[in-house]
């Protein structure tokens, strides 16, 4: 009986700062370094001439493109996919790594033809210390795995751009990421979450979620202050909101629903965890949830204002 030949992947890194040189080369290196070899690497400079010479001249063996649309993180993503031929494309950020199985473990799911795309497992690399106020529910601001999640691979509503992979025809179809809609600047949307939910409205498939493909993620010392915290939840809130204008309303934020649920508990867990005597830690991150649970609600209220005065679609705001 003849084996089912795998699928060929390509993996697409965008990128648009010098600053993140070091993790730019460090990142290519770790998806080279991949027991399933990728067919294509495809590294994407977002409208930075000097950082585009400087990656043409110095990454062997890599094909570098500048971004084709308008600055942002998801033009940039989709210079690369749609330049790519293979069947599947992977997305990985540029301050990454990850394990050799890594690809090979997002790419297993693909057998099923229902799955449209896969992601996985993300654990915050932090340059200083993880903050004792940081809850595990919201490892998310990081860019991180949060407490909830599954811990087998299992069928998820949307996994995250940070790692993962996606079938080309489906991503095609529905003509990839949503530009103007993303990262850039202060503005911070989800524009994965939004493709997920357009890719499986589209294909009528589902994602998985792959918890042991797991990928390193910076965290720099900037980002481990509650100040950068709170205005990250603040920009989610904002941010599910505008995706909810964009596409059926409340109805795409019924995962932000069930996780908003789960929050009371993260607060009274901690709380009794400090009555007990474990330690004042866990009442600063019963403190953490209600901070950031304000910040994302403040922010879906803001945005639902902005939108009624702009005549926009608005919904109920969420969390993520």
């Amino acid at each position: 009986m003849e084996s089912t030949p795998r699928p060929a992947v390509s993996i697409v890194i965008p990128t648009h700062t010098e600053k993140r040189w070091a993790t730019i080369v460090r990142t290519v290196a770790a998806v080279k370094s991949q027991s399933y070899t990728p067919a294509e690497i495809v590294v994407v400079v977002d409208h930075n001439p000097a950082l585009y010479r400087r990656a043409r001249r110095d990454l062997a063996g890599v094909t570098v493109l500048e971004n084709l649309y308008a600055q942002g993180v998801s033009g940039n993503r989709n210079t690369g996919a749609f330049h790519t031929s293979t069947s599947l494309i992977a997305f990985v950020d540029d301050d990454v790594t990850m394990g050799p199985d890594w690809l090979g473990n997002l790419v297993a799911p693909f057998s099923a033809p229902e799955v449209i795309g896969t992601g996985g497992g993300i654990t915050p690399a932090w340059e200083i210390a993880e903050p004792r106020w940081m809850p595990a529910e919201f490892l998310w601001a990081v860019g991180g795995s949060y407490a909830g999640m599954p811990t087998t691979v299992s069928r998820v509503r949307n996994v995250w751009s940070a790692g993962m992979v996606v079938r080309r025809d489906t991503f095609l179809a529905v003509g990839g990421f949503r530009t103007g809609f993303g990262k850039l600047g202060k503005q911070n949307r989800p524009e994965d979450t939004e493709l997920c939910l357009r890719m499986s409205a589209h294909a009528g498939g589902h994602w998985m979620y792959v918890p042991d493909a797991v990928i390193r993620h910076d965290v720099p010392a900037a980002a481990s202050t509650f100040g950068f915290f709170i205005r990250r939840c603040y920009a989610e809130g904002r941010g599910k909101v505008a995706m909810a204008g964009l596409l059926d309303g409340s109805q795409s934020l019924g995962s932000e629903r069930d996780y908003l649920r789960s929050l009371p508990k993260a607060v009274l867990r901690n709380l009794g965890a400090t009555a007990r005597g474990h330690g004042v830690d866990h009442a600063l991150k019963a403190g953490g949830v209600l901070a950031g649970v304000a910040a994302a609600g403040w922010g879906g209220v803001v945005e639902t204002v902005h939108a009624k005065r702009t005549g926009q679609p608005v919904t109920a705001g969420a969390t993520r």
